[in-house]
């Protein structure tokens, strides 16, 4: 073979394999989800749910101080929140119909203040003229630095119950099943000489206190069967609470304190990913890098949780939350999650640094994520994320709010 000949043919098998490596990226890049993003406030709360809230049958958007209906999605006001350092006094949003009305209410609680309120959905009429919600109290609770709140069922009775998780080690964990309370109140009929003022006993709603572990609370929350025995147990940063065969709600539960103090984020995900029969962790570091996925190895010789950790992405900080949903439609949930925008107010490692949005796909058969990218530049997330069909065509959209806006991200499908 001459000198040239051998060259022509190095430079057609270099421009084959460059070609092949092109293909191949083009179909990785096709075999990605995209997304087209709208923007529909720009204000500090990091909150946000679905739900169907002026009863048309299209799934509307919930943030903060205000309600976005669909298909324009254009701002109407809900509630009054007040701005606190670099925060505004929210931590979630939850929709829920409270007072069983039939019309969905907002339930929500705030960082360092004590109180759960609702907010009654106006109907029809006040919808219609941009009412303000009226806000009521459902519980001071008495417990400050509240770094996430959740709507979760524990007792099995398909009817949420309201739990937060605190930064603070110190404060019980508390399951608050929703519950009426008798109430008085006064009302006034008549003007003038005629003018009567009477006491009424009503019945409201409210919460009701269940302790179900004093021996620590910390920066993470999850639910799941995190021993394989059947039952839900709840996982904080520092270990899981057992749940009690039965009673769930009155009886005590046992603390295990099997990892050190992850500060994690709300929530973290039990889900079984390799089919082994024994439920996993998925789970970020909400205020540095890293996101993981802790295979279950089973128990020790002391009958300790043993799990081996996999990194997934450390490449941007601050996965404060994480969702699953299926994005592209195969019947397998994608993992979902983002840079929480200036946690802290910026000052966590990576703070400054650009928003983000990802999502990653698993491969059963070779046990690992795929990243793929939802958003980078401009949306990050805050505290919730959540995904429906906002738009009615079939795929599964996302909808965030941070503090670079409230978005919704609609799924145009690969």
């Amino acid at each position: 073979m001459t000198t040239s000949h051998f060259l022509k043919t190095i430079t057609v098998c270099l421009v084959i394999n460059w070609l092949s490596v092109l293909n191949g990226w083009a179909q990785a890049q096709t075999s990605s989800v995209k997304f087209a993003h709208k923007l529909l406030a720009v204000d500090a709360n990091e909150g946000i749910d679905l739900a169907d809230i002026n009863q048309d049958g299209k799934l509307d958007v919930v943030a903060g101080r205000n309600w976005y209906p669909a298909p324009e999605f254009t701002a109407h006001p809900l509630r009054l929140i007040e701005d606190w350092n670099g925060y505004v006094h929210s931590n979630g949003d939850f929709c829920m119909d409270v007072d069983k009305d039939g019309w969905i209410d907002v339930v929500a609680g705030a960082f360092t203040k004590t109180e759960v309120y609702w907010y009654k959905n106006p109907g029809a009429a006040g919808l219609k003229l941009g009412k303000l919600w009226e806000q009521r109290l459902l519980k001071d609770t008495e417990l400050t630095q509240n770094e996430a709140s959740f709507l979760h069922d524990f007792d099995g009775d398909q009817q949420p119950e309201w739990i937060s998780n605190s930064w603070n080690k110190n404060n019980p964990v508390v399951i608050w099943k929703f519950g009426t309370a008798t109430e008085t109140v006064e009302k006034t009929t008549g003007r003038g000489k005629n003018k009567k003022t009477t006491s009424e006993e009503v019945t409201v709603p409210t919460l009701l206190k269940h302790v179900i572990g004093v021996d620590g609370n910390t920066h993470g929350m999850g639910f799941g069967d995190i021993n394989n025995d059947g039952r839900e147990d709840i996982l904080i940063a520092t270990g899981w609470y057992e749940r009690p065969e039965e009673d769930a709600l009155n009886k005590k539960w046992t603390f295990h304190p099997d990892w050190k103090d992850l500060h994690a984020s709300c929530p973290m995900l039990v889900r079984d990913m390799n089919g082994d029969g024994k439920n996993d962790i998925l789970w970020g570091k909400g205020h540095d890098f890293g996101l993981y996925w802790w295979q279950a190895k089973g128990v020790d010789k002391d009958g300790k949780l043993q799990f081996q950790q996999h990194l997934i992405d450390d490449s941007f900080s601050q996965p404060h939350t994480v969702h699953l949903a299926d994005l592209d439609g195969d019947g397998t949930d994608e993992l979902i999650s983002g840079k929480r925008v200036l946690a802290h107010n910026g000052k966590d490692p990576g703070g400054l640094e650009i928003p983000c949005m990802y999502y990653y796909r698993w491969d059963k058969s070779k046990t690992q994520f795929t990243r793929h990218v939802i958003e980078e530049g401009h949306i990050g997330t805050g505290l919730q994320i959540r995904t429906g069909d906002l738009n009615q065509d079939g795929k599964m959209d996302i909808a965030v709010a941070g503090k670079d806006g409230t978005w919704i991200l609609l799924n145009q499908g690969n």
